[in-house]
């Protein structure tokens, strides 16, 4: 089979569309003919040289993909060959064929075009995964850094979709109107003083109390003391990025005297368990809410999985608004 691979950490530029060995299903494993692989930052990071794969699981890229069963591995069970499947994946996808482990695989949704559907799974997992972990309630108010990417896009809507008042940050005029259009009640430059922008507009009419009670955060540590200062009462910050760096100052103090919690998750190293039954709640959560239009899709493009260079360089240029989808040959 034919994958994009990276002869070594670097650019763009290092990634080429080789022939590789095409994989084997063990037990409890299907092999899948990929259909479509969604691009997310993680892949960047691993391109890079940041991100390195679990222990065991292949060096190729993509966390998501669409394609359709064409072999069990020993004791699969509910699969079966032909089957049209959405794979949450710890890495693998840019590939014409990939193994993944079937707990992680569930059904196209309803109404959903197959390859779109590749560009789904990565982020209603992980926000699903992660409102869940901080306990994202109706009526509360979320913020989401970075709303007019992949996760944010998903993030407003699935935070509308709870009873939540929603605010996002972005970098320019297209963005913000692309998280205004998505149901943002307020979305914010982030080049501009996002911190009082902020808590003047919460302690106004409209928002339940000053400061806002969940946010989910890619940037890390370059705005852990901005985050935290923006925290209501009982707030809780849950970071699961570090596009702004690794270490940060946490003020102790003011965390305390607003009885706030900072946490941090991953999913790509999560369990086998636990990700098959995060996969099976965004089946059984997330799927109904794009049946029936509470949650529409994010603007995608798409580009033959052969020219992977240049769906990183668009990602990495920081213009891309939604998600990019690599399609197999």
């Amino acid at each position: 089979m034919r994958a994009i691979t990276v002869t070594e950490a670097g650019g763009p530029e290092q990634m080429q569309w080789s022939e590789v060995e095409t994989p084997t299903p063990a037990a409890g494993e299907v092999l899948v003919k990929t259909i479509a692989a969604g691009v997310n930052r993680a892949d960047l990071l691993q391109r890079k040289g940041h991100y390195p794969p679990p222990p065991g699981i292949s060096e190729i890229m993509g966390l998501e993909a669409t394609g359709t069963v064409v072999e069990l591995g020993a004791g699969v069970t509910g699969l079966s060959v032909g089957d049209e499947v959405v794979c949450l994946l710890a890495g693998g996808g840019y590939a014409e064929y990939f193994v993944v482990p079937q707990g992680q695989c569930i059904a196209v949704p309803q109404g959903v075009d197959v390859v779109s559907a590749a560009a789904l799974v990565e982020v209603a997992a992980t926000v699903m995964s992660n409102m869940d972990h901080v306990n994202l309630k109706p009526g509360e108010t979320f913020l989401v850094h970075g709303g007019a990417g992949g996760i944010g896009t998903f993030a407003i809507q699935y935070a509308k979709a709870l009873g939540c008042q929603v605010i996002a940050t972005a970098g320019n005029e297209r963005k913000l109107d692309h998280c205004r259009q998505m149901g943002a009640d307020l979305a914010i430059d982030y080049h501009e003083d996002w911190v009082t922008a902020i808590t003047e507009a919460t302690a106004s009419d409209g928002f339940p109390h000053k400061g806002v009670d969940v946010i989910l955060d890619v940037m890390g540590a370059k705005y852990l003391e901005m985050n935290v200062d923006v925290l209501a009462l009982d707030g809780r910050q849950v970071t699961i990025g570090l596009q702004g760096g690794r270490k940060g100052t946490l003020d102790m103090g003011k965390l305390l005297n607003k009885r706030a919690t900072v946490t941090a998750t991953s999913l790509r190293f999560r369990p086998l368990e636990q990700k098959a039954e995060i996969c099976q709640r965004v089946a059984e959560v997330v799927w109904p809410m794009i049946a029936d239009g509470r949650i529409k899709l994010a603007p995608e493009t798409r580009i033959p999985m052969s020219e992977a260079r240049r769906a990183h360089e668009q990602l990495d240029g920081g213009d891309n608004v939604g998600k990019i989808i690599l399609v197999a040959p």
